[in-house]
Parts: structure tokens; sequence; C-alpha cells
């Protein structure tokens, strides 16, 4: 009997903040092919009964024949991801895979590390008043990104903008950023390892930004915030908590 082959979010470092869901799964799994030291050792040992697999130490086709040879065998496989399979997680290209081979196969969601960085920056990404609006993106390097993707154009709606896999290009950030629109007094923040026991939280402007991150010594795993969430000026309370709001589940108050 051919197993279904779990894509799994195992959340962005702290162990508590993995879902039940696939805290169950990997303690079940029989093959667990993981992201190397992108997964705290906490969570690799709640893989209690599987044969353990670095992904960092395999190429693309070498994961393919893991994941499938073992789930041809009925046995129960999980591709464990730090935080959530579907940002960044190069999961495409193996589902389609699996789909010529008719293997089923299941994704379950993780929490991303922007979340965990904003949660340790105490913001609100979306906030009234200043942006409706997320991009979350990486700057380009060896992997290219579209024209229209660039961060100048994508700066050009002064949103919050969240990088990925890019703080070692956070001066190039810093001049894009500019050139599309925003201000240098601009406020950033930059999450090394949210959550994780290390976290590292550092907060600037464009203008500075660069520099404090030199200092740190940062060049990989965080995330990069730019916008006026980050420290706002000003900002509009929530309508669907205003007493004058009314909605389907309440009308509104007055309040002595």
């Amino acid at each position: 009997m051919v197993s279904k082959v779990y894509f799994v979010g195992c959340g962005p470092g702290d162990p508590e903040l993995i879902t039940v869901k696939a805290k169950k799964l990997i303690q079940k799994a029989d093959v667990v092919v993981y992201s190397g030291s992108l997964i705290p050792h906490e969570i690799v040992k709640l893989c209690k009964k599987a044969k353990l697999y670095d992904a960092a130490k395999l190429v693309r086709e070498e994961i393919f024949q893991v994941l499938r040879d073992n789930a041809l065998e009925g046995k129960l496989v999980v591709r464990l991801h730090d935080g959530d399979p579907s940002i960044y997680g190069a999961i495409r290209e193996q589902i389609d895979n699996f789909r010529k081979e008719g293997i089923e196969y299941e994704v379950v969601p993780g929490i991303t590390s922007f979340l965990a960085s904003a949660a340790a920056l105490g913001c609100e990404l979306t906030l009234p008043g200043v942006t409706q609006t997320i991009i979350v993106t990486r700057a380009e390097s060896r992997t290219k990104v579209p024209p229209r993707e660039k961060i100048s154009e994508l700066a050009k709606h002064k949103a919050t903008m969240i990088f990925y896999l890019s703080v070692h290009l956070i001066s190039d950030i810093v001049k894009d950023a500019i050139k599309g629109g925003y201000e240098k007094s601009t406020p950033v923040a930059a999450v090394y390892r949210a959550s994780w026991k290390d976290e590292k939280v550092i907060t600037g402007t464009l203008g500075d930004i660069a520099k404090k991150i030199r200092d740190e010594k940062i060049t990989k795993t965080a995330i990069i915030i730019i916008g006026d969430i980050v420290n706002p000026k000003h900002y509009e309370y929530s309508r669907l908590y205003d007493k004058t709001f009314s909605h389907g589940y309440r009308k509104a108050k007055v309040l002595s």
C-alpha cells in the first residue's frame, strides 16, 4: 500500500510554536527529511522512530527518491520544513513529481518566520491609517526575480515590505527601497533567528540599518521588515471595535 507524503511546516524555531498536527505526524513518521540547521534539535528529537535525512546534504533528485521510495513501501514519510512549506520551500517541484508518479501528498502549514518576527517586534503589520498591504519578497542574487518585482518597483507602494533570504544584501535593499520612494527615515527592523533562544532584534531606519546589521555581523537567517508599522508616528484605531460601528454581531453602543 502506497503511503501519502506529508510536507510539514514546523514553525520558526521555538519548539512550542509547532502545530499539534505537525507534532503528531513527526512523532509517528517512519522517515523524515528535514531542513538541516534550520530546524532546532528539540524538534528533530520529536522524530522518535524515524530514519532521518538531512536535506542540506542532498540534491533535489536524492530528496525525491527518498520520499518516493519510502512512500511506495507504505511508510509514513515527512518532508519537514522550517516555518511554512509554501514560502521559499521548493515544494512545487516535488509535488509535480508526485503527481506524475500517482503518489498522494498533503501540505501541513506552519508559522512562518515573518510572523514570529512581527511578534518579537510587537508590531501590527497591517496598521489602519498606515498600510493594509504586506509584500513578502527577497532580494535578487543567484535566484533572479522578474523585472516587475524589483525592489525599487515594489517599494513604490510604500506598504510593509518583508524580506527573506536577503540580510546579506541589506545595502542593496536600502538603495533600491529609497530609489522606489521610501524616505531615508523610514523605520526598519532586522530579526535574527526569530523565536530561537538566541533571537536578536535590530531596529533603525533606512539611513542606518545597514551599518547596524554589519556591526552585529549578521549575514543570514534574519527577516528584514521595512515600513512605518515598525515605529509608527501615528495610526488609526480599528473601526471594527469602534463604539459607533455596527456590524452583523453587534450594534453601535452609547457608552456613559
